[in-house]
């Protein structure tokens, strides 16, 4: 149990060392459960809840590398605005955009949710974007065919002088069904459209992608698992029997210019830290940086094309010294430690995870190495993230989810019913933080039996397994994923 947890500032946080953990193999159980170690990201964990429980500093940091924490957060959490502005280092917001900051998106570096639907109508989303593409070759190195008049994200928000690309509406029908045991239960299909449309009608064939901003708790040391043991989850589950058979993507990496594999994006359609984070400014605040040069104006968006550019003059809106210092925040974002890991329920629960063959997918353990595009440049990861034994519950594989959840539409390598596997550690905090249980790609699920339940294709045996299950062993099992 977390008999060390405190509720301390920042800087009374300590460091701890490292101790003896297991590592579980792709498709085994975790030998001996009770012995699975509370520190979920080896030196780096921090004991923490609450509200703050996800934007705490991977605790064995250098001093100096706090220091650039700080000015990392500053820019990850302010407010940027439209040009011309007199604060040169935050303006460029837009033209079109989703949220004026990254905290606008990952609140409290957390997880996002859909907006709510009250009388059939919801707000506009700042904590999810709607990606577009059209059926077509892509260009090697976009992975998807851009919507002619829109691009690859729609925008709901603008700046001054600019038309918003539109609006996005959301309904519901509901999905009912029952356990095995004859306890009904009720999930909420969601539906998308997009109206209100500023530069005329979409494109035929459009495919439309809804997804919410994930947690941002250890993505450096998710970035850091070696290419080696994805690809050998891989091989491993291609020579089982049964019906999960992972695949990897492999997308461009505009930081390092080559194609490398895919470890974020919920379709595992980003390969790095860097990227992902230069392709949110552009697309979903309007900040040009190096790495992501061009604004995502359309030659169908004249007011958009005409717009004031920020930065004073500059190349870019974000230089490369402080893009460079929001990725190293980002990465060194600390996972929490596991919550009340020897509590008797829990134990039944990790039991069930196993016997339901769950880790197959989310894949317990891990031990780190350095990351190929630290290699490169060192200033975006730390050393101190190298050789921890880490505890995601994922696989970084993309998985047939079945109809259900598919969006239809393809991303690199991703079909339109694949998803990769999310990691679980910190799922349990979520509703602390952010004040909502929201889970899924597009946070159609409200906790994680209902996760469970929308689980199809390759994962139609798991969830079968999950709906026999007794009512107390589901509350044995929810209360493990919410212990991670």
């Amino acid at each position: 149990m977390l008999s060390r947890r405190f509720h301390a500032p920042l800087a009374a946080l300590v460091a701890v060392s490292a101790a003896r953990f297991l590592l579980a193999s792709p498709l085994q159980a975790i030998p001996d459960p009770a012995n699975a170690d509370e520190l979920t990201g080896g030196a780096t964990t921090v004991w923490a809840d609450g509200k703050n429980a996800f934007s705490f500093p991977a605790t064995n940091l250098s001093d100096e590398e706090r220091t650039r924490f700080a000015i990392g957060n500053s820019f990850f959490k302010r407010n940027w605005v439209q040009a011309p502005a007199s604060t040169k280092v935050r303006d460029g917001l837009g033209p079109h955009f989703i949220s004026r900051s990254c905290g606008g998106c990952h609140v409290l570096d957390g997880r996002g949710a859909p907006p709510e639907i009250k009388g059939g109508k919801n707000a506009q989303p700042t904590e999810m974007l709607i990606r577009l593409s059209v059926p077509g070759s892509a260009h090697p190195h976009d992975g998807v065919l851009p919507e002619p008049t829109y691009g690859d994200q729609f925008n709901n928000a603008a700046v001054e002088g600019v038309k918003p690309e539109g609006q996005v509406r959301i309904r519901t029908t509901p999905v009912r069904g029952r356990f095995a045991d004859g306890t009904p239960y009720v999930l909420q299909q969601p539906h998308y459209s997009l109206t209100d449309l500023g530069y005329g009608p979409l494109a035929a064939g459009v495919m439309l992608s809804p997804r919410v901003a994930p947690q941002l708790m250890g993505i450096g040391l998710i970035e850091a698992i070696p290419e080696t043991e994805v690809l050998a989850n891989a091989q491993a589950q291609a020579a089982q029997p049964g019906a999960i058979k992972g695949q990897v993507n492999r997308v461009w990496d505009a930081p390092s210019q080559q194609m490398v594999l895919g470890r974020f994006g919920w379709k595992a359609n980003t390969g790095s830290i860097a990227h992902q984070s230069a392709g949110a400014f552009r697309g979903d605040i309007g900040i040009t940086s190096p790495w992501a040069a061009q604004e995502a104006c359309t030659p169908a968006q004249p007011d958009c094309l005409a717009a004031g550019h920020g930065g004073h003059g500059d190349a870019f809106e974000i230089d490369q010294k402080t893009l460079e210092d929001v990725v190293f925040y980002q990465a060194v974002l600390a996972p929490v430690a596991r919550r009340k890991p020897a509590d008797p329920q829990v134990l039944r629960g990790q039991a069930l995870f196993a016997q339901a063959q769950c880790v197959s997918c989310h894949r317990p353990s891990y031990t780190t190495a350095e990351p190929a595009l630290a290699k490169l440049l060192p200033q975006v990861s730390s050393p101190m993230l190298v050789g921890q034994t880490i505890w995601p519950y994922t696989d970084l594989l993309l998985h047939d989810m079945g109809p259900a959840l598919a969006d239809g539409r393809p991303d690199f390598a991703a079909s339109g019913s694949q998803w990769k596997t999310p990691p679980l550690w910190g799922v349990g905090l979520i509703k602390q933080v952010n004040g909502h249980q929201r889970l899924l790609h597009d946070g159609r699920a409200n906790g994680v039996l209902e996760a469970v339940l929308w689980h199809g294709g390759e994962a139609d045996a798991a969830k079968n397994s999950v709906r026999k299950l007794s009512k107390r062993d589901r509350a044995a099992l929810v209360a493990f994923v919410e212990s991670l």
